[in-house]
């Protein structure tokens, strides 16, 4: 039986690492193009258009670890291509595609949708605000589809708490991200690594344990047996 902590760890690369797949895909910047998007302006404008129509400084307290001066610069930029909800919508609806095409065949996604609609259900949005957004999108009525969506609500989650936590580590998002992956900080709008950025390194470990131990306590709203049914459930979707 899986307590609140094994399940976190088991179900953390699912959680992850799926809704980030659909948006690193081909397909996903290749639509963005289709639509009017520039360079990774979908991502920016799809992610965060859930937020609504917002300042760019929303946007970037929501993603965190981006710079807010390459998140307001695509923000802006993605404007002209379509408004922040239809962007938020055309985003997540590359993703369900993505989810039609890649989730493995043959698992309950009615099962699977139930536990993670409960979990999603039962957090608490607080330091999370595009999870909160999410969560208040529209829902697709596919199975796989929906799995996709609410790991994706669920990711958000995971991100918002996870800034809080780097924050309360004491670090800045351009250290954490330099710390986490160097490349990405790049990619993020950050300079290369500073000489001294492994200083930090005690702290962003403190954050990575205070994370998991926050996305744990959002899944007490299952029993054992349920968790149990979580982590066999999202390990089959994965295939």
């Amino acid at each position: 039986m899986a307590s609140t902590i094994e399940t976190e760890q088991a179900t953390r690369t699912v959680v992850q690492q799926l809704p980030a797949a659909f948006m690193l895909a081909m397909d996903t910047y290749s639509r963005g193009g289709e639509l009017g998007f520039m360079g990774m302006d979908f991502y920016t404008c799809g992610r965060g258009g859930a937020l609504g129509e917002v300042d760019a400084d929303v946007v970037a307290a929501g993603f965190v670890f981006f710079n807010p001066a390459l998140v307001r610069e695509q923000w802006e930029r993605g404007a002209a291509a379509m408004d922040r909800r239809a962007a938020a919508q055309a985003f997540i609806e590359v993703g369900h595609a993505w989810a039609a095409e890649h989730l493995a065949d043959g698992v309950d996604y009615d099962r699977l949708n139930d536990l993670l609609g409960r979990v999603v259900a039962g957090a608490d949005p607080g330091a999370a605000p595009l999870f909160a957004a999410w969560r208040a999108m529209p829902e697709p009525s596919d199975a796989k589809a929906l799995t996709l969506h609410r790991l994706n609500v669920l990711r958000e989650l995971r991100g918002g708490l996870h800034g809080a936590c780097v924050v309360a580590a004491g670090l800045v998002p351009a250290r954490a991200a330099q710390l986490n992956d160097p490349m990405m900080a790049g990619i993020f709008g950050w300079p290369e690594p500073p000489a001294d950025i492994e200083d930090d390194r005690a702290a962003w470990d403190a954050a990575e344990e205070a994370t998991r131990a926050a996305v744990a306590a959002t899944f007490a709203v299952l029993d054992d047996a349920e968790r149990d049914e979580l982590i066999a459930l999202s390990r089959a979707a994965r295939g």
